[in-house]
């Protein structure tokens, strides 16, 4: 076993005190991205500039397959897959999420959903970063009820012909392939690889964001979009298939909020220890003190929450209200933690160039995407009560 890749100051149950030399390398390669990160990203989140060089690094790295089999490659534990996600995420929330879109929804849609040729097609290329990828569930009247969804795939022949809408979708006009999930002429959902450069496929760039200003998520319009009918993913069949890629990306939520939460504690307890104020430092007053002891009360809840879905995600156990209460539970406490950093550094918690503020916006966005906080609620309600609200 290898050592804990935290100091004790930080992991003070010792939650990684027993990581395998794999799982321990495989953090080290996060760990190193950070170097490559640091030094551009807040100006790039400034600017809301998507650093696509960053996402090269990710694919050199071997950083973007989530913990998924590619072929060609070996295959990172769940475990290790987390650590790496929540690696990243602690140098940037943004560079987290192109993990979690190329690897955590458009590689796992191909890899649970896709046939044996369309997994050896894609995801070599998806996981070195040569190709991106995008996963076109949401619409602009659907989000937390996506399983509503309004886009149709209408089948002609060899084709299926795609019309509709999707919003909010991280890569959907940077180049690539999205997987649109659309609905078939019996009713039920699919998904379909899509290439952006198909005509009809018309995406643009949402403007404005205040939070993962170093992506981009695209407003897409699909207008007799036609693909082969080969590029139906065939596992696709249901929402419940959808509902499968859903469940693993909400323990990866849970991994970036840890890692978002890490960063803003890591820059505070720093912070404190060198700031004077009244003659001497911050980190002498108690009402500091209790509010580091606070941060890491929570930091140990969210890494025990963390290594608990995801031993039972490796074991095939994980239930659906299982990786709700992850993503619910940590995102939760990343808020608690980034805002009360950020109130500690004072005025000058707001720079950017003291991190916080970055991670206290980007932290809004993780609270909301892979399923708000009242839908994650009421899908453990449902398991308390055996009623469901959503009727």
């Amino acid at each position: 076993m290898s050592q804990n890749p935290f100091s004790p100051t930080i992991d003070f149950l010792g939650v990684f005190d027993s990581l395998s030399e794999e799982d321990y390398a495989a953090w080290q390669r996060a760990h190193s991205f950070r170097e490559d990160c640091l030094p551009i990203i807040n100006d790039a989140w400034q600017k809301s500039e998507y650093p696509l060089g960053l996402v090269g690094r990710l694919g050199e790295l071997d950083l973007l397959s989530d913990g998924l089999p590619v072929p060609g490659k070996d295959k990172d534990s769940e475990l290790a897959a987390g650590l790496m996600l929540m690696e990243v995420t602690r140098a940037d929330a943004s560079m987290g999420t192109v993990i979690a879109v190329q690897g955590g929804l458009a590689m796992r849609s191909i890899d649970m959903l896709g046939s044996q040729e369309q997994k050896d097609k894609y995801l070599p290329a998806m996981a070195k970063g040569e190709l991106l990828g995008a996963f076109g569930l949401t619409e602009p009247d659907h989000g937390s009820d996506s399983v509503a969804l309004e886009t149709t795939a209408v089948r002609d022949g060899d084709e299926f012909v795609l019309n509709g809408e999707k919003k909010w979708i991280g890569n959907g006009a940077s180049g690539g392939i999205t997987i649109i999930y659309a609905r078939t002429e019996d009713g039920d959902v699919s998904g379909f690889i899509v290439p952006q450069n198909t005509p009809g496929y018309n995406a643009e760039v949402i403007e404005g964001k205040l939070s993962l200003r170093a992506i981009h998520q695209a407003h897409i319009k699909l207008e007799d979009v036609r693909i082969p009918v080969a590029n139906q993913l065939p596992g696709a069949r249901t929402f419940k298939d959808t509902s499968r890629v859903l469940k693993a990306t909400r323990i990866g939520v849970a991994w970036m909020a840890l890692g978002s939460a890490l960063a803003c504690y890591e820059k505070a307890r720093e912070y404190v220890l060198e700031r004077q104020q009244f003659g001497r430092e911050l980190a002498k007053a108690q009402i500091i003190q209790q509010r580091l002891s606070n941060m890491v009360v929570d930091l140990s809840q969210m890494m025990l929450t963390c290594r608990e879905v995801t031993t039972r995600d490796a074991a095939g156990t994980l239930q659906p209200e299982q990786a709700s209460l992850a993503k619910l539970h940590n995102t939760r406490a990343a808020r608690r933690i980034a805002s009360d950093a950020r109130d500690m550094l004072g005025g000058v918690g707001i720079l950017l160039e003291n991190d916080i503020a970055r991670h206290f916006a980007d932290v809004e966005a993780m609270h909301t995407y892979e399923g708000t906080d009242t839908v994650q609620s009421l899908i453990m309600g449902k398991k308390i009560t055996g009623f469901s609200a959503y009727k």
